[in-house]
Formats: C-alpha cells, sequence, structure tokens
C-alpha cells in the first residue's frame, strides 16, 4: 500500500498496516525532520521492523536532493538477516511501483567467520582464529612474498578481489550474509572485503552494535560513514550494557602468562630483523619521530584493530621518545606486565580509581601516562613492522595494551577493581584485575555527536524517562507506544502466593524455603495440566534454577510435571541449549506439549521466540536482580548516583523489570498470537515495581490479576484460554479497527483522527 505522511510518499509492502505503526512512523518522521534523536517504545509483534525501514527509505527517496543512508545495528547476525528479508520485501515492493529509480543497495555486514569462503581459513574453530588464518593469507607482506615464490600460500578469493580493482562493485540490490557469500563465490571475489569496501556506498547498511559502540572496530569500519546518516538501534533496551563493555577490560593471571610470551616471541623477531633487516625497525623508528604512528593508506587486508579510546581522546601527536625504539617498548612492556602480575598477588578486594592507578604505576614500574597512552598504537605499528599475521597468538598482549591505553587515557567514569576470588566461590583463588567502565555515555557519545538522527527502540524501554540520564542526551521525541487489540490477548498476571496460602518469593531470605519451592513447583505442576503446547520458565540464575530442580526431582513434583510434558533445560553450553531447543519445537510440534526452563540474563531470554504454539504460558520465577554484592555493580551504582543522580533502588528495579519485561515478552510475536504471562513473586504486586513495566502489558494487568494464589491463577488461565479458542474478527470489525487498509488511511488523513484510534 502507499500512503502520505505529510509531504512523504510511504511505501509499504503489505496491505494493510496496524495503527500503532502508522503512529511510529509520524513520530520517525518528526525525528529526521528535527534532525534530532528520539527514544520509541514499540511493544513487540507490532511490525516494528518494517515500519523503521518503510518510513526512513520512503524520506530518503521524497529528498533526492539530499539522500540519507540507513545504518541499522542489531544484536545478534540471526536479526541481521530478519531485517534484511524485511528490506528485501521492501526493496521489491518499491521497484514495482515507481521503477528502476527506486533500486538501492542495502547489505549486512559481519566477521570473517561468517563471511569468508576460503575453506582452509573457514576451518578455524572461533573468531579470532579465522581472522588471524586470513591475515595470515592477505597481509601485504605475505602476497609480496606471494608474488615471488608460488609455493608461499595465498587466498585465490582476495587475489582476484584485488586484481578487479575498481570493477569489484556489488550491482544493486538487497545482501544478506548469504547472498553476499554466493556473489563472492561465483565472481571469485572475498566477500567480506567487497562487503567492507561498498558500505560506504551503500544506501543501507546492517550490522552489529559493536561496529559503531566498539571504538576498536569503529574506527575501521565506520569512520567512512557520512554525517547525514539515521542510525538505528534495535532491540536497544540493553544498549547502556553494550557500551560499557565496549570500554570495559579484564586482566587475569593467564592474560599476564600469555602476554609474557607474547613479549619473549617478539623480542626474538626483533633480533631476527636486527640481524637481518635493521633498516626496516630504523623506518619505524623514523616514522615515529615524525609522528606517523600508522601510516595512513595501510592496505585493507593490514588493517587491525584500531584505538580502545574515542577518537576525541587519542593524541594527535608523536609517540612518547622512549617506546619509539623496538626494544625499549619492550622493555616497558614488560615492567608494566610484572606490576599487574604483582598488583594480581592481593588477598583482598582492592578498588582504585584510574588516576592514583596511574601514579602507583609510575612509582613502582617507572612508566608515564603518556606512555601507558600510547601503548595500544605502538604495538599496533610493531606488529606491523614484525609482520606478525598470526594475531590471534598475540590476544594477551593486546589486552594488556587495551588497558594500559585505557587507564592512561581516562580519568573520570571508570573504576579498578582487583579480586583475589570469585565471591560465589570463594574456595578458588582466581584472581582478576578489571577495568570497568561505569558510564554508558562515554562510547556512544561520538555517535550522538557525529550523525544527523539516532534512533533507539525496543519493545522494553520503561521507565523511559531513565534512558536519557544514563546515556547523557536529548530526545527530540520520546514515546511509548500501546498495541491495539481486537482481542485480550496478553494475560498478565502477578502471583504473590501458592494454595496455602504462603507466600512466594526469590528474596535471598525467602528462595530456599520449602514452602516456596513446593509452591513453585505446585503452580507449574496445575499449569502444566491445563496449558496446551510450550510452556517457558524462566529463572533468576543458573545456581537458583539447578537448586529448584533438584528439590522438585527429591520431592517428586518433576516426575508429576513429566507426565504431562516434557522438560528441557538451558545450559551455560551454547551447543546444549540449542539441542535442547530444537527437540522443544518438536515435542511442541507433534503435540506433546514441553516445558522450558531458562535462565532471565541468559541466552534464550534475549533472542530466541517463543512464538505461536512454542509459548503459550510464560512464567517468571522471582525478579530478574543483578547480583547485588559484586564489587563491578557497587562502583557503578555509586557512580550513577554521584554523576547522574539516579538512586540505587531506582537503577536496580529498573534494571531487573526491564530483564523480566523481556523475558515475558518472548511469548507474544503477532496480534493473531495469544499467551499468558504469570509473575510469581509477591514483590510484583507493589506499585514502585509494578509501575517499571512497559505500557503495553500494563494496560492488560487487571486489578483483579494483582495479588492471586495458584487456584485463582489456574481458574483464569482456564478461562482465558477458553475465549482465545473462539473464532475472532482480525480486522477489528466491531468497534476499533486493529488493521487499517488503504481507505481507513485515507479517511485518517482527511480527518486528522488517528488519536481516536489509539487511544
Amino acid at each position: 500500500m502507499k500512503f502520505k505522511i505529510e509531504e512523504v510518499t510511504v511505501y509499504f509492502p503489505y496491505d494493510n498496516i496496524y495503527p500503532e505503526q502508522y503512529a511510529y512512523m509520524i513520530e520517525l518522521k518528526r525525528t529526521l525532520d528535527a534532525k534530532g534523536h528520539c527514544l520509541l517504545e514499540m511493544p513487540t509483534g507490532t511490525g516494528k521492523t518494517i515500519a523503521l525501514l518503510s518510513l526512513i527509505t520512503s524520506y530518503t527517496l521524497s529528498k533526492p536532493q539530499s539522500p540519507i543512508k540507513l545504518i541499522y545495528c542489531t544484536r545478534t547476525v540471526h536479526e541481521m538477516e530478519k531485517t534484511l528479508a524485511e528490506l528485501r520485501l521492501l526493496h521489491d515492493y518499491m521497484v514495482k511501483c515507481i521503477g528502476p529509480s527506486a533500486k538501492m543497495l542495502a547489505l549486512g555486514l559481519s566477521s570473517r567467520k561468517n563471511l569468508c569462503v576460503n575453506n582452509k581459513v573457514l576451518a578455524a574453530e572461533n573468531r579470532d582464529s579465522v581472522d588471524a588464518g586470513c591475515r595470515k593469507l592477505t597481509a601485504s607482506w605475505v602476497r609480496a612474498l606471494a608474488a615471488e615464490n608460488p609455493d608461499v600460500p595465498s587466498c585465490e578469493f582476495f587475489e582476484q578481489y584485488e586484481r578487479a580493482g575498481s570493477a569489484a562493485v556489488l550491482p544493486p540490490g538487497v545482501y544478506t550474509l548469504q547472498d553476499l557469500r554466493t556473489f563472492g563465490k561465483e565472481k571469485g571475489w572475498c566477500p567480506y572485503f567487497l562487503a567492507r569496501h561498498m558500505v560506504q556506498f551503500a544506501n543501507v547498511v546492517v550490522y552489529s552494535y559493536q561496529y559503531l559502540l566498539d571504538p576498536k572496530v569503529a574506527a575501521i569500519i565506520s569512520k567512512e560513514m557520512q554525517k547525514e546518516s539515521v542510525v538505528v538501534f534495535d532491540e536497544a533496551h540493553n544498549i547502556d550494557n553494550v557500551c560499557i563493555e565496549a570500554l570495559s577490560v579484564s586482566v587475569r593471571r593467564q592474560t599476564v602468562d600469555g602476554a609474557r610470551r607474547n613479549i619473549n616471541r617478539m623480542r626474538q623477531e626483533i633480533d631476527k630483523f636486527k640481524a637481518t633487516d635493521a633498516g626496516r625497525l630504523r623506518a619505524e623508528y623514523n616514522r615515529l619521530v615524525e609522528g606517523l604512528a600508522l601510516r595512513g593508506d595501510l592496505p585493507a587486508a593490514d588493517g587491525w584493530l584500531a584505538n580502545p579510546a574515542l577518537p576525541d581522546d587519542i593524541l594527535k601527536e608523536a609517540v612518547p621518545g622512549n617506546i619509539r625504539k623496538a626494544e625499549h617498548f619492550i622493555q616497558v612492556l614488560r615492567r608494566l606486565v610484572q606490576y599487574l602480575e604483582g598488583r594480581l598477588e592481593t588477598e583482598n578486594v582492592e578498588k582504585e580509581n584510574p588516576v592514583s592507578f596511574v601514579f602507583s604505576i609510575l612509582n613502582h614500574a617507572g612508566i608515564d601516562q603518556k606512555t601507558l597512552k600510547f601503548c595500544y598504537d605502538r604495538l599496533h605499528s610493531l606488529m606491523m613492522t614484525l609482520e606478525i599475521t598470526d594475531t590471534d597468538e598475540f590476544l594477551h598482549v593486546q589486552t594488556i595494551c587495551d588497558f594500559a591505553t585505557l587507564v592512561g587515557t581516562y580519568a573520570r567514569g571508570f573504576s579498578i577493581i582487583i579480586e583475589p576470588f570469585d565471591e560465589r566461590m570463594p574456595h578458588i583463588p582466581d584472581p582478576v584485575l578489571q577495568l570497568c567502565c561505569h558510564d554508558a555515555s562515554l562510547a556512544i557519545k561520538p555517535v550522538f555527536e557525529r550523525f544527523q538522527s539516532v534512533v533507539i527502540t525496543s519493545g522494553t524501554l520503561s521507565p523511559i524517562d531513565l534512558y536519557p540520564r544514563l546515556l547523557n542526551f536529548n530526545p527530540v521525541v520520546s514515546r511509548s507506544f500501546t498495541m491495539s487489540l481486537t482481542r485480550d490477548c496478553i494475560c498478565p498476571m502477578v502471583l504473590t502466593r501458592g494454595s496455602d496460602q504462603l507466600p512466594v518469593s526469590t528474596k535471598f531470605d525467602m528462595r530456599s524455603d520449602l514452602g516456596v519451592v513446593r509452591n513453585y513447583g505446585r503452580l507449574l505442576l496445575e499449569m502444566a495440566s491445563v496449558v496446551p503446547d510450550g510452556i517457558v520458565c524462566f529463572f533468576v540464575s543458573y545456581s537458583y534454577m539447578d537448586g529448584i530442580v533438584n528439590s522438585w526431582n527429591e520431592n517428586g513434583i518433576l516426575k508429576e510435571i513429566m507426565q504431562h510434558k516434557l522438560v528441557f533445560i538451558e545450559t551455560q553450553d551454547v551447543v546444549e541449549t540449542t539441542l535442547a531447543l530444537d527437540n522443544y519445537r518438536k515435542a511442541c510440534d507433534c503435540g506433546r506439549g514441553a516445558i522450558f526452563f531458562s535462565v532471565a540474563r541468559g541466552k534464550v531470554a534475549e533472542g530466541i521466540d517463543f512464538d505461536r504454539h512454542y509459548g503459550r504460558l510464560v512464567i517468571m520465577f522471582g525478579v530478574p536482580f543483578q547480583y547485588t554484592l559484586s564489587k563491578i555493580l557497587l562502583a557503578r551504582l555509586e557512580y550513577l548516583r554521584e554523576t547522574f543522580q539516579i538512586k540505587e533502588g531506582d537503577f536496580l528495579t529498573f534494571d531487573a523489570l526491564r530483564q523480566a519485561a523481556q523475558c515475558v515478552g518472548r511469548v507474544i510475536r503477532s496480534k493473531a498470537d495469544y499467551g499468558m504471562m504469570i509473575f510469581a513473586d509477591k514483590r510484583y504486586s507493589r506499585h514502585d515495581k509494578r509501575s517499571k513495566l512497559p505500557g503495553w502489558i500494563l494496560s492488560h494487568l487487571r486489578d483483579a490479576h494483582l495479588n492471586l494464589s495458584t487456584d485463582m491463577a489456574l481458574h483464569i488461565a482456564r478461562e482465558f484460554l477458553r475465549k482465545m479458542a473462539q473464532p475472532y474478527d482480525k480486522t477489528g470489525g466491531t468497534g476499533k479497527k486493529t488493521l487499517l487498509s488503504q481507505e481507513d488511511l485515507d479517511k485518517i488523513v482527511l480527518e486528522g483522527s488517528m488519536n481516536d484510534m489509539l487511544y
């Protein structure tokens, strides 16, 4: 369908549109017109992705004099592929309506592991090894050797891509990762380097958050992106955590030992070069004297991870004199590693700010702040000079230099925390030195400053007013949408007590109470006997899930549950969990029914959908607070309180409730779907906790469902399932319309009655 929003003709590839999609597009257009940033919370399963893509691509078409590039960031490769599939549908529709002038180039970009077509390189088991395998075949010095000696292995795909030169381009179209690999194989070109080259010419780029938020990757991949770009962070409820992880570094004993091995290897390489090619080391020294830490014209294949500090914080000056010579730099690294090893030998938890830590390094190791700042760039330069290709072997010394550069660059927003052991396993010595970033706004600040509009959107952004404070920006639009439904297909309930009227909770003083464990088991057993197909249960942690499943097994409750449905459990092993999920789906498909036990902060809670019969009920056992005794969390809470005036309790509750909402949101993925949500903890009945749930869940949470016991919840579940079994009108013919046709939209535009439709 085609319709107008003010002066923009929007092309939408479906025959009908939801009212909230239309309202979402209006707010998006306001943001683009204002050239500002926005926060939009849209319920899951209401077509957020296609609404975003339709509006932004149509907006670009309507303004040919100032084209806008769309940078769409997703969390996982699976989400990236889904987004590109939607975009292909839209692209085909636009070409059908307008003709060839609507053609655009859209592509996904991922790591070498997901794009490489060279089987020898792909044989490596992890991403770092694939990167190193690629470098061994494509580095400029390796290719120079291969040109002279045909026995030196090189990559045929990369060679053909290089030979094609400016002819190596992608024709217009939408390319998923699989399409890029297929195109690369057909042409004999390397899809990874082709995609990286084409990113700067593409109208739409879909890639991972890290490519914009992690300075080490962003400086290589995203530096070419023009200011006239719209950046979309989809499923961005955890964006503050992604920002913090991008600037945090951990150093363990293994890191120190590995770094020492790396330094010895580099020392041997330096000695070898001194004997055979001293001119190369001299040339590097001269380059550093002139202030050219890195040659600006590095071939793409030689490019390594960039500086871990943010672009504005990197000193634009020459490398300090005391680390210009390779052997001097190696000595500095040795002293730094020795100092860090000494700090790991502690028996008490220590917490320091970067300023005092840098002062301590100066006193004990004789390394000043400026030298620390340049460690990463100097290591990069040295590894290029020594022509080291197996970069996966040098991850440890990279981590040490990462740490040094960050600690030398930032005085605020960071802490250094040294823990001699994990508090949950105090009898196992496992010292770790962590540079923890507490300020999420640091990593995302360059994105806000550099790009015209940034859209942060998700199904769970409540309370929406906390995000501008956490990320330190001023949105021009901040809006939470509700879900227009023809029938109440969501049924949230708060269960506060068992059938015996004993309260249930995972509060620390109650969680091991046998009464609570028994009541949770009875709740699941009763629900398993009533609810058809799939049930998903979320627990607050792996340890709690193990404990409660063991107790149920001893009490015989688990055996009774398994008479109704099969039980599958998420573990910390990805392969095991994937297998469990496949079998869970099979059990739901064949009518046997199944229950999936998962963890609120595990893998399944984020990216896996339990739509249709795969999830008719989600039970959230407890409130998924973070581990509140974690030293890192306590340091972050202190920083948030002092800097942004966010109270500890407010942040912890916000964080736990967004996680709970994310878990229960897995159950409903479209308006034709239906499902129940049970919040099984007495704390959810309190207004201060409950009010932080997204509006689209709260609008269906009736007062009568706020303080239920197991038998009351069972009665409500039976009634709800009976109601859902009745036929219904999908378009909402009676009363409110929930599917708008072309005529409905034309009428709305004429009457300006959109608000009546939504509220």
